[in-house]
Protein backbone atom coordinates (compact mmCIF):
# COMPACT_ATOMS: atom_id res chain seq x y z
CA UNK A 1 0.00 0.00 0.00
CA UNK A 2 1.53 3.47 -1.39
CA UNK A 3 2.17 5.69 2.16
CA UNK A 4 -0.03 8.58 1.85
CA UNK A 5 3.09 10.73 3.10
CA UNK A 6 5.03 9.97 0.33
CA UNK A 7 4.58 10.83 -2.97
CA UNK A 8 5.00 8.14 -5.65
CA UNK A 9 8.28 9.42 -7.42
CA UNK A 10 9.88 6.83 -9.08
CA UNK A 11 11.81 8.86 -11.25
CA UNK A 12 13.84 12.35 -10.31
CA UNK A 13 15.88 14.65 -12.40
CA UNK A 14 18.50 16.20 -10.96
CA UNK A 15 20.14 19.72 -12.38
CA UNK A 16 23.82 19.77 -11.27
CA UNK A 17 24.36 16.12 -10.44
CA UNK A 18 28.08 16.41 -10.75
CA UNK A 19 28.17 19.01 -7.90
CA UNK A 20 28.59 17.62 -4.40
CA UNK A 21 25.48 17.30 -2.99
CA UNK A 22 24.28 15.89 -6.63
CA UNK A 23 26.71 13.08 -6.29
CA UNK A 24 25.37 11.95 -2.78
CA UNK A 25 21.91 12.41 -3.88
CA UNK A 26 22.32 10.02 -7.04
CA UNK A 27 23.73 7.70 -4.81
CA UNK A 28 20.73 8.18 -2.33
CA UNK A 29 18.43 8.07 -5.04
CA UNK A 30 19.55 5.13 -7.06
CA UNK A 31 19.60 3.34 -3.47
CA UNK A 32 15.95 3.56 -3.00
CA UNK A 33 15.10 2.66 -6.22
CA UNK A 34 14.42 5.34 -8.04
CA UNK A 35 15.42 6.06 -11.81
CA UNK A 36 17.55 8.95 -11.69
CA UNK A 37 17.93 11.35 -14.86
CA UNK A 38 21.16 13.44 -14.22
CA UNK A 39 21.65 16.92 -15.94
CA UNK A 40 25.01 19.00 -15.71
CA UNK A 41 27.43 21.33 -17.88
CA UNK A 42 30.29 18.54 -17.08
CA UNK A 43 30.48 15.31 -17.76
CA UNK A 44 29.36 12.39 -15.35
CA UNK A 45 30.92 11.11 -12.16
CA UNK A 46 30.40 7.53 -12.30
CA UNK A 47 28.57 4.91 -14.27
CA UNK A 48 26.03 4.11 -12.16
CA UNK A 49 23.00 1.26 -13.05
CA UNK A 50 20.13 3.37 -12.80
CA UNK A 51 21.04 6.98 -14.06
CA UNK A 52 20.82 8.45 -17.28
CA UNK A 53 23.39 11.14 -17.71
CA UNK A 54 22.84 14.16 -19.84
CA UNK A 55 24.53 17.27 -20.63
CA UNK A 56 22.82 20.49 -19.86
CA UNK A 57 23.85 22.19 -23.46
CA UNK A 58 21.88 18.92 -25.18
CA UNK A 59 19.00 18.31 -23.15
CA UNK A 60 16.84 20.44 -25.77
CA UNK A 61 17.24 17.32 -28.23
CA UNK A 62 16.00 15.17 -25.76
CA UNK A 63 13.02 12.50 -26.50
CA UNK A 64 12.46 11.97 -22.70
CA UNK A 65 9.28 14.11 -21.68
CA UNK A 66 8.31 11.81 -18.51
CA UNK A 67 10.08 13.83 -15.41
CA UNK A 68 7.95 15.22 -13.00
CA UNK A 69 10.30 15.69 -9.88
CA UNK A 70 13.17 17.62 -10.44
CA UNK A 71 15.80 18.78 -7.56
CA UNK A 72 17.74 21.66 -8.83
CA UNK A 73 21.24 21.64 -7.04
CA UNK A 74 22.82 24.44 -9.40
CA UNK A 75 23.62 27.83 -8.41
CA UNK A 76 19.87 29.48 -8.20
CA UNK A 77 20.74 32.48 -9.78
CA UNK A 78 21.36 29.47 -13.07
CA UNK A 79 18.13 27.87 -12.45
CA UNK A 80 15.85 30.31 -15.01
CA UNK A 81 17.88 29.15 -17.74
CA UNK A 82 16.70 25.41 -17.24
CA UNK A 83 12.88 26.47 -17.03
CA UNK A 84 12.40 25.56 -20.32
CA UNK A 85 13.70 22.06 -20.21
CA UNK A 86 11.32 21.78 -16.83
CA UNK A 87 8.63 23.02 -18.83
CA UNK A 88 9.16 20.36 -21.83
CA UNK A 89 9.40 17.68 -19.34
CA UNK A 90 6.05 18.37 -18.02
CA UNK A 91 7.67 19.44 -14.30
CA UNK A 92 4.78 18.71 -11.46
CA UNK A 93 7.51 19.73 -8.81
CA UNK A 94 10.79 21.03 -8.35
CA UNK A 95 13.31 21.51 -5.43
CA UNK A 96 15.72 23.97 -5.63
CA UNK A 97 18.69 24.18 -3.50
CA UNK A 98 19.47 28.01 -2.23
CA UNK A 99 21.76 29.19 0.68
CA UNK A 100 20.96 30.95 4.05
CA UNK A 101 24.01 33.34 2.91
CA UNK A 102 21.11 35.23 1.26
CA UNK A 103 20.43 36.23 4.90
CA UNK A 104 24.01 36.26 6.11
CA UNK A 105 25.82 38.48 3.90
CA UNK A 106 22.91 40.96 3.44
CA UNK A 107 24.58 43.35 5.60
CA UNK A 108 28.39 42.24 4.29
CA UNK A 109 30.99 45.14 4.47
CA UNK A 110 31.55 43.74 1.10
CA UNK A 111 29.63 45.07 -1.39
CA UNK A 112 30.06 41.56 -3.52
CA UNK A 113 28.64 39.72 -1.02
CA UNK A 114 25.77 42.11 -0.74
CA UNK A 115 25.07 42.04 -4.57
CA UNK A 116 24.93 37.86 -4.27
CA UNK A 117 22.93 37.96 -1.42
CA UNK A 118 20.38 40.10 -3.29
CA UNK A 119 21.00 37.83 -6.30
CA UNK A 120 19.65 34.92 -4.42
CA UNK A 121 17.07 36.45 -2.52
CA UNK A 122 15.99 37.77 -6.14
CA UNK A 123 16.28 34.19 -7.71
CA UNK A 124 14.47 32.69 -4.91
CA UNK A 125 11.25 34.99 -5.62
CA UNK A 126 11.79 34.88 -9.78
CA UNK A 127 11.54 30.65 -9.48
CA UNK A 128 8.13 31.02 -6.76
CA UNK A 129 6.77 33.18 -8.83
CA UNK A 130 7.54 30.82 -12.33
CA UNK A 131 6.55 27.79 -10.66
CA UNK A 132 2.73 29.30 -8.89
CA UNK A 133 2.07 31.15 -12.46
CA UNK A 134 2.68 27.46 -13.88
CA UNK A 135 0.88 25.87 -11.44
CA UNK A 136 3.90 23.63 -10.40
CA UNK A 137 4.94 22.83 -6.62
CA UNK A 138 8.10 24.54 -5.60
CA UNK A 139 10.11 23.59 -2.42
CA UNK A 140 13.40 25.53 -1.32
CA UNK A 141 16.08 24.64 0.68
CA UNK A 142 18.53 26.60 2.22
CA UNK A 143 20.89 24.93 4.10
CA UNK A 144 23.93 26.54 6.37
CA UNK A 145 27.59 25.92 5.57
CA UNK A 146 27.72 22.61 3.71
CA UNK A 147 31.04 20.07 4.06
CA UNK A 148 31.83 16.58 3.50
CA UNK A 149 33.33 14.19 1.14
CA UNK A 150 36.81 16.56 0.44
CA UNK A 151 34.79 18.36 -2.18
CA UNK A 152 33.24 20.96 0.08
CA UNK A 153 34.77 25.00 -0.47
CA UNK A 154 33.99 25.31 3.58
CA UNK A 155 35.61 23.09 6.03
CA UNK A 156 37.58 21.43 3.11
CA UNK A 157 38.89 25.17 2.49
CA UNK A 158 39.86 25.36 6.28
CA UNK A 159 41.53 22.09 6.18
CA UNK A 160 43.48 23.22 3.23
CA UNK A 161 45.06 26.40 4.62
CA UNK A 162 45.84 24.11 7.67
CA UNK A 163 48.17 21.72 5.25
CA UNK A 164 49.55 24.70 3.20
CA UNK A 165 50.62 26.74 6.37
CA UNK A 166 50.37 24.75 9.13
CA UNK A 167 48.21 27.23 11.44
CA UNK A 168 44.50 28.88 11.01
CA UNK A 169 43.92 33.02 11.34
CA UNK A 170 41.24 33.75 13.61
CA UNK A 171 39.67 37.32 14.02
CA UNK A 172 39.47 37.92 17.92
CA UNK A 173 37.89 35.20 20.06
CA UNK A 174 36.04 33.93 16.76
CA UNK A 175 33.15 33.24 18.77
CA UNK A 176 30.15 34.11 16.12
CA UNK A 177 27.94 30.17 16.30
CA UNK A 178 27.83 27.62 13.53
CA UNK A 179 25.94 24.65 12.22
CA UNK A 180 27.72 22.70 9.82
CA UNK A 181 25.72 20.16 7.70
CA UNK A 182 26.87 17.21 5.97
CA UNK A 183 26.53 17.31 2.20
CA UNK A 184 24.61 13.49 2.71
CA UNK A 185 22.33 14.74 5.03
CA UNK A 186 21.23 17.81 2.52
CA UNK A 187 20.89 15.21 -0.23
CA UNK A 188 18.79 13.28 2.35
CA UNK A 189 16.62 16.82 2.50
CA UNK A 190 16.04 17.39 -0.75
CA UNK A 191 14.95 13.65 -1.40
CA UNK A 192 12.46 13.80 1.75
CA UNK A 193 11.31 17.02 0.40
CA UNK A 194 10.72 15.81 -3.28
CA UNK A 195 8.59 12.88 -1.70
CA UNK A 196 6.52 15.01 1.13
CA UNK A 197 2.94 16.49 0.22
CA UNK A 198 3.26 18.68 3.41
CA UNK A 199 6.28 20.22 1.79
CA UNK A 200 4.76 21.89 -1.25
CA UNK A 201 5.28 25.76 -1.59
CA UNK A 202 7.78 26.27 1.50
CA UNK A 203 11.29 27.65 1.67
CA UNK A 204 12.82 25.82 4.52
CA UNK A 205 16.57 26.67 6.40
CA UNK A 206 18.46 23.49 7.24
CA UNK A 207 20.90 22.75 9.33
CA UNK A 208 23.56 20.89 11.15
CA UNK A 209 22.59 19.27 14.52
CA UNK A 210 25.97 20.40 16.16
CA UNK A 211 25.92 24.31 17.22
CA UNK A 212 29.45 25.40 18.09
CA UNK A 213 32.29 28.49 17.53
CA UNK A 214 33.97 29.16 14.69
CA UNK A 215 36.64 28.15 16.54
CA UNK A 216 35.66 25.01 17.99
CA UNK A 217 34.70 24.36 14.72
CA UNK A 218 38.24 24.86 13.51
CA UNK A 219 40.02 23.31 16.66
CA UNK A 220 37.78 20.63 15.50
CA UNK A 221 39.19 20.30 12.24
CA UNK A 222 42.72 20.02 13.37
CA UNK A 223 42.08 17.24 15.23
CA UNK A 224 40.05 15.59 12.56
CA UNK A 225 43.75 15.60 10.71
CA UNK A 226 45.69 14.47 13.39
CA UNK A 227 47.11 18.00 14.32
CA UNK A 228 46.95 19.83 17.41
CA UNK A 229 45.10 23.21 16.92
CA UNK A 230 47.46 26.13 16.48
CA UNK A 231 45.54 29.15 15.80
CA UNK A 232 45.97 32.86 15.89
CA UNK A 233 44.05 35.61 16.50
CA UNK A 234 45.04 38.65 15.00
CA UNK A 235 43.45 42.73 14.23
CA UNK A 236 40.65 43.01 11.87
CA UNK A 237 43.52 45.36 10.02
CA UNK A 238 46.22 42.93 9.58
CA UNK A 239 43.45 40.12 8.35
CA UNK A 240 42.80 42.86 5.65
CA UNK A 241 46.25 43.09 4.39
CA UNK A 242 46.80 39.24 4.59
CA UNK A 243 43.63 38.63 2.87
CA UNK A 244 44.56 41.36 0.19
CA UNK A 245 47.65 39.18 -0.35
CA UNK A 246 46.22 35.72 -0.55
CA UNK A 247 43.73 36.71 -2.97
CA UNK A 248 46.88 37.01 -5.31
CA UNK A 249 46.37 33.19 -5.00
CA UNK A 250 43.98 31.62 -7.45
CA UNK A 251 43.39 29.72 -4.86
CA UNK A 252 41.91 32.39 -2.44
CA UNK A 253 40.43 34.98 -5.18
CA UNK A 254 37.50 34.64 -3.42
CA UNK A 255 38.35 35.59 0.28
CA UNK A 256 37.10 38.74 1.58
CA UNK A 257 37.73 40.82 4.93
CA UNK A 258 34.15 39.99 5.86
CA UNK A 259 34.81 36.51 5.73
CA UNK A 260 37.15 37.30 9.12
CA UNK A 261 34.71 40.18 10.48
CA UNK A 262 31.80 37.14 10.19
CA UNK A 263 33.75 34.73 12.81
CA UNK A 264 32.23 36.81 15.36
CA UNK A 265 28.67 36.79 14.16
CA UNK A 266 25.99 34.25 15.22
CA UNK A 267 24.51 32.64 12.12
CA UNK A 268 22.33 29.90 13.26
CA UNK A 269 19.29 28.76 11.73
CA UNK A 270 15.95 26.73 13.23
CA UNK A 271 15.59 23.74 11.28
CA UNK A 272 12.57 22.60 12.98
CA UNK A 273 9.68 23.04 10.55
CA UNK A 274 11.80 21.04 7.80
CA UNK A 275 11.59 18.45 10.59
CA UNK A 276 8.32 18.62 10.94
CA UNK A 277 6.94 18.61 7.33
CA UNK A 278 9.71 16.08 5.70
CA UNK A 279 11.23 14.66 9.07
CA UNK A 280 14.28 16.56 8.26
CA UNK A 281 17.60 14.96 10.39
CA UNK A 282 21.40 16.16 10.42
CA UNK A 283 24.06 14.91 12.30
CA UNK A 284 26.59 16.79 14.64
CA UNK A 285 29.74 18.17 13.28
CA UNK A 286 31.99 14.82 13.28
CA UNK A 287 34.73 14.43 10.60
CA UNK A 288 35.86 11.21 9.12
CA UNK A 289 38.36 10.55 7.24
CA UNK A 290 36.21 10.83 4.07
CA UNK A 291 35.87 14.19 4.70
CA UNK A 292 39.30 15.63 5.30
Amino acid sequence: MQDSNVLPVNKVGIIGATSLVGDCLVKQLVQSGIRVAAYSRRDRLSNVDGVDWHRLDAAAALDDKSIKYWVSLAPITALPSCFSLLEAQGVRRVVVLSSTSRFTKVDSSNAEEKAYALRFAESEALFQSWAENLGIEWVILRPTLIYGLKRDTNVGEIARFIRRFGFFPLLGQASGLRQPIHAQDVAGACLAALQAPSAANRSYNISGAETLTYRAMVSRIFLAMHRQPRVFSIPLWLFQMAVAVLRLLPRYRLWTAAMAERMNQDLVFDHSDAARDFGFQSREFKLSSDDI
